[in-house]
């Protein structure tokens, strides 16, 4: 599956400062083989590894393995934890629109149905990079007032990899689960 928008930078620290970056898949891989494939999956900018981690958690609703099995390739040297797991199982028991509402154009009018091609919008603030070797990214919800982080590590390969993440907090349900509209 084809993507495009891959900005290469450097593998090192980069500088904070109000940057925003679309990153575009014209398609969803539908395995693990397609999803390592993708030119973000380089995991070379922090930006790419953000957009990653919310596609690989799309997948949890439909296949739980699969989606594991992405986030693992994306803590690389690091694991998901039993913890994690159990985390990330508990919120989707109640709802499985969270993580779509990260695509542009998934709003709760829509029911959450990104546009396509699919994009993920991610941006940077002053305080990014404050620790060295880590860096917060923020992802905007078309569900949620406020962008909800990721946070990275700079591995000594040069890549980033997925640390954690805040994306599975609550948001606005979509309008088709309004019972008064």
């Amino acid at each position: 599956m084809g993507l495009f928008d891959n900005l290469n930078k450097p593998n090192q620290q980069p500088a904070g400062g109000n940057k925003t970056k679309d990153v575009v898949f014209s398609a969803l891989p539908e395995t693990l083989e397609e999803f390592i494939s993708l030119p973000q999956a380089s995991l070379s900018d922090p930006f790419d590894t953000a957009a990653m981690t919310v596609l690989a958690l799309c997948f949890y609703p439909k296949d739980k393995e699969l989606s594991l099995s992405m986030l693992g390739f994306l803590k690389g040297p690091g694991s998901i934890s039993e913890m994690e797991k159990q985390f990330i199982a508990d919120r989707f028991r109640d709802s499985d629109y969270v993580l779509r509402s990260y695509f542009n154009g998934a709003v709760p009018g829509n029911d959450y149905a990104p546009s396509t091609p699919y994009t993920i919008t991610v941006s940077d603030n002053p305080y990014s990079y404050t620790n060295e070797g880590y860096a917060v990214l923020y992802i905007r919800s078309g569900g949620a007032d406020s962008p909800r982080s990721v946070r990275l590590r700079l591995a000594k390969d040069g890549k980033w990899y997925l640390w954690e993440q805040f994306l599975l907090s609550g948001i606005r349900a979509p309008e088709s689960s309004n019972p008064w509209a």
